[in-house]
């Protein structure tokens, strides 16, 4: 199948052609018991998922003992997924999570913070642990300063969250409090906000290889410098000036930092899909205007950046953007019309779309196999540390929905699994480090892997990759850094192999915290292993 795609460059429309490819899907579970509007991955492998307290009740029991007092119901709300066996058990939430947000701190305890109604300032924390009916939530009342409803988190580089925005709220705040339990204006966050429509909730965030923080809402962007509120570059609009932020929501990543030695280290955010102008409003009358098509790439750490436009096979709104291990983007779930609210979307994407960040502007889209389930509304998905992609969620409703709808409520789990891993005789598998081994910052240290058949040494990288924290079509501090090798790699003999290589200097590159080390063979990435930086 061959699909045109048109290229915008200074104002020229240029058409090109990319064949589909491939990936394939696993349906995993037909229920999870809840929708998974949230996903965080754990350094242990598992996924922590929820939805909302209030959308009645559940598909999933808590376990005996814990219900809380008072409760409604004693159904569970958030679920503990273990990849590895492909089973899960209930966690209890006690206050509403509903479109809330969250990152995991650098010991590796996922902080989530707020959500709505009597859960908009509550702060809870999940540890890893080993799957224990002990090992639960726990919420800390009135941990926030402000009702936090769709905000953003982001880890800093000194090790705290920055929560940024949400309904209503056109500011920031950190937690822990213990440096600084204030509330910080930005006027940004005002500025971007449409009467009515709002088109700057759930901002993209991400941490600026000089710490200051690139702060995207509506159609523009900033940078932050946030330890003294004060704004030190303004990026241009988007060209079109259509809105990509909720609800409108498309979606964001930091593209893959790699020269992370050089004096000067390059950053570049994409920026892809969205609704046009318009289509909340016109979504309530019931017409779907269809999705934007477009993407838009800037390198943010130019004396003037400029965006760089190009047109996807497919438009989409409610996408996610996940970082794969070799450095290229999955585009994946969403709806080719409409816009982000109850019963608001159409045409379900089902086809996701790879983006080749290294290819030739012009040749990067490549169209996937489909799915068979749409993935609407309130769907996610993580990268897992064998490489596929988990995928989760879609209740475009006000509770669950099973039947007479046009798309029903899903509490299943697939996995998409890229190309990649279907040719297991060209991934390495890493031999040393061993997992959960802790690095410091500018730090040499050797990998070991083994592959078999003719290996061109040249053709071998590694990557360290975060894991990130989605929900509304957003991977809050998602992150990929190539890591700079000391000298060639060298054959040990047999199919053993070593490379020396060097952490990130700083934790402006790489904040402290868990991450998955990966060694690629071309665009074959063996499975990952869990390493502490910091």
């Amino acid at each position: 199948m061959v699909f045109p795609i048109i290229l915008f460059i200074s104002g020229i429309l240029l058409p090109f052609t990319t064949d589909a490819a491939g990936g394939r899907w696993k349906f995993l579970t037909p229920s999870i018991g809840i929708s998974a509007m949230h996903m965080q991955l754990l350094n242990n492998d598992r996924v922590i998922m929820f939805d909302r307290t209030d959308f009645g009740t559940s598909n999933i029991s808590l376990a005996p003992g814990k219900c809380p007092a008072g409760a409604k119901d004693c159904s569970a709300h958030s679920v503990e997924y273990n990849v590895m066996t492909n089973k899960f058990r209930p966690l209890t939430v006690q206050t509403n999570v509903w479109c809330s947000s969250g990152s995991v701190m650098p010991d590796g305890t996922l902080v989530q913070t707020g959500g709505s109604f009597e859960g908009e300032r509550r702060v809870r924390l999940f540890k890893p642990c080993g799957g224990s009916a002990d090992c639960d939530w726990q919420e800390v009342n009135l941990g926030l300063a402000k009702s936090r409803w769709y905000s953003t988190n982001q880890v800093l580089p000194d090790g705290r969250q920055i929560i940024i925005g949400g309904r209503k709220q056109f500011n920031y705040e950190f937690y822990p409090k213990t440096t600084d339990p204030n509330v910080h204006d930005l006027q940004f966050l005002a500025d971007t906000n449409d009467k009515g429509v709002e088109n700057n909730l759930y901002p993209f965030v991400f941490v600026n290889v000089d710490g200051n923080l690139f702060v995207f809402a509506n159609n523009r962007a900033i940078l932050l410098d946030y330890v003294n509120n004060k704004v030190v570059k303004t990026y241009p609009q988007i060209p079109g000036g259509d809105p990509r932020s909720y609800p409108s929501t498309g979606s964001a990543v930091l593209l893959p930092l790699k020269n992370i030695e050089a004096v000067n280290v390059e950053a570049e955010v994409l920026v892809c899909g969205g609704a046009p102008k318009g289509s909340y409003t016109e979504a309530a009358k019931g017409k779907f205007i269809t999705a934007l098509n477009t993407c838009a790439r800037i390198k943010i750490t130019d004396p003037n950046p400029i965006w760089v436009m190009e047109t996807m096979p497919l438009a989409r709104c409610m996408g996610d953007m996940i970082l794969l291990p070799n450095g290229n983007v999955l585009i994946v779930n969403g709806a080719g019309a409409g816009t982000a609210s109850w019963e608001f979307g159409r045409n379900p994407v089902l086809n996701p779309v790879l983006y080749r960040t290294d290819n030739k502007i012009g040749s990067r889209f490549e169209t996937q196999r489909p799915t068979t389930i749409p993935r609407m509304y309130h769907s996610t998905a993580v990268l897992l540390r064998d490489g596929r992609v988990l995928i989760g969620g879609s209740n475009p409703h006000d509770k669950y929905e099973f039947s007479g709808v046009l798309f029903p409520t899903e509490l299943s789990l697939e996995a998409f699994t890229p190309s990649y891993l279907e040719r297991p005789v060209l991934r390495p598998v890493i031999v040393i480090p061993a997992p959960q081994t802790k690095l410091s910052y500018a730090q040499k240290f050797t990998i070991q892997f083994r592959l078999r058949g003719i290996v061109n040494l040249k053709s071998i990288s590694t990557t360290m990759v975060s894991p990130s924290f989605n929900t509304h079509s957003f991977s809050m501090n998602q992150r990929l850094l190539v890591l700079t090798p000391t000298a060639q790699v060298q054959s040990l003999g047999g199919t053993v192999y070593q490379v020396e290589v060097t952490t990130p200097s700083s934790a402006n590159l790489a904040p402290s915290g868990f991450y998955l080390l990966f060694v690629v063979n071309g665009e074959f990435p063996s499975q990952g292993i869990w390493v502490h930086i910091g």
